[in-house]
């Protein structure tokens, strides 16, 4: 059993609680015009690991723990059910606390509810409340990713909920109220967060030859996420 992973970050501070170990999986099915890990986006990418060279994990543990853990990002990670549960299984044996950051844009398998069991918070990507940006943004609808929310809420599994702000598209204050009573649907939302678009990956698309989608849209300022926090209510 081997995951295919894009990458390590051994002391992260911004994917869930305390300081985390990170993995960046390979491969995405979206194609999210703001993504700053255009490279992960390839299926047959990445280097194959097992779950025992993953366990060098377990060097960090003491910087981790108690009130860290483990986040699984990518790319898309519930693209690679079958690493993880066992990957997960084995994290849990150590106490560790895990963490995927995710989409949510799959469908509801039994691997995926099996998953869901071994994963102590979700770090949930709402592209955007409003289906048809959603799929302007993404190339996809968010149907998916609204279920799997309703999921983790109807199971009471802990969530963060985070939505990239993009002036001119996912700023909109109808769309934001909108997303403010969709979360008010949710029994299990612990945080929401606010991303302040940036072009920093910009590069990562020239790299690939890509043109970048998002070429003249300004970044957001600590205004426009003041303004968007203030419509949903959140600190």
């Amino acid at each position: 059993m081997k995951g295919k992973i894009h990458s390590f970050e051994t002391l992260g501070a911004v994917d869930g609680p305390g300081i985390r170990f990170v993995i960046f999986m390979q491969g995405c099915a979206l194609q999210c015009q703001y993504c700053q890990n255009r490279d992960t986006w390839d299926l047959h990418g990445g280097t194959p690991y097992s779950v025992e060279e993953v366990e060098k994990i377990l060097k960090y543990k003491n910087y981790i723990m108690p009130n860290g853990g483990v986040t699984i990002s990518g790319g898309e990670p519930l693209l690679q059910v079958p690493f993880l549960l066992a990957l997960f299984a084995k994290l849990k044996e150590y106490g560790i606390h895990t963490c995927i950051d995710t989409s949510g844009s799959v469908d509801i398998t039994q691997d995926i509810k099996k998953l869901i069991t071994l994963t102590d918070l979700f770090l949930l990507d709402i592209k955007c409340i409003n289906e048809e940006k959603c799929i302007l943004l993404t190339g996809v609808s968010n149907k998916k990713e609204l279920a799997f929310a309703t999921y983790l809420s109807n199971i009471a599994k802990p969530m963060w909920i985070r939505q990239v702000l993009v002036p001119g598209i996912t700023d909109d204050k109808q769309d934001l109220l909108n997303l403010k009573k969709f979360i008010a649907t949710l029994k299990s939302v612990e945080k929401v967060e606010i991303l302040p678009y940036h072009d920093l990956g910009k590069f990562k698309w020239e790299k690939l030859g890509q043109a970048y989608p998002l070429e003249g849209y300004r970044t957001a300022s600590l205004e426009d996420v003041k303004k968007a926090k203030e419509i949903l209510q959140i600190p």
